[in-house]
């Protein structure tokens, strides 16, 4: 059973295919990267605001942002493996045809940003 981020990577490359041919590639794997870092950003950062609303000391903020940029290094490298070569033929047969909104799968990732960004605010 694949995840749901499989399946955004599908339905990114597929749509992508018809008109972009072998970029649709990068661009799908590019996706999948932009949308697990945002949400991993979003949940770190409502974590971080929740413990500091809770008056707990955890970890400065130059500590966070080393932690985050050691996640997203790690999110690159499995991603750039995972999706590369036979678990992605595997995955494409294995899918059913899904008509998710190219849009709102671009969406995704903003509005994570955008929750991330509003959370950061919290003193």
């Amino acid at each position: 059973m694949a995840s749901f981020i499989d399946n955004y990577y599908i339905s990114v490359f597929n749509h992508y295919k018809k008109t972009s041919g072998k970029k649709s590639l990068s661009i799908a794997l590019f996706y999948i990267i932009i949308l697990e870092l945002s949400i991993i950003l979003a949940l770190a950062a409502f974590f971080l605001a929740f413990a500091s609303q809770m008056k707990m000391d955890l970890m400065s903020s130059t500590k966070f942002w080393v932690i985050y940029s050691l996640i997203a290094l790690f999110i690159i490298f499995k991603n750039w493996m995972r999706y590369n070569g036979r678990k992605r033929t595997v995955l494409n047969a294995k899918s059913k045809r899904n008509d998710t909104s190219i849009y709102l799968l671009w969406l995704l990732p903003v509005g994570c940003f955008i929750l991330a960004l509003i959370l950061l605010q919290v003193p």
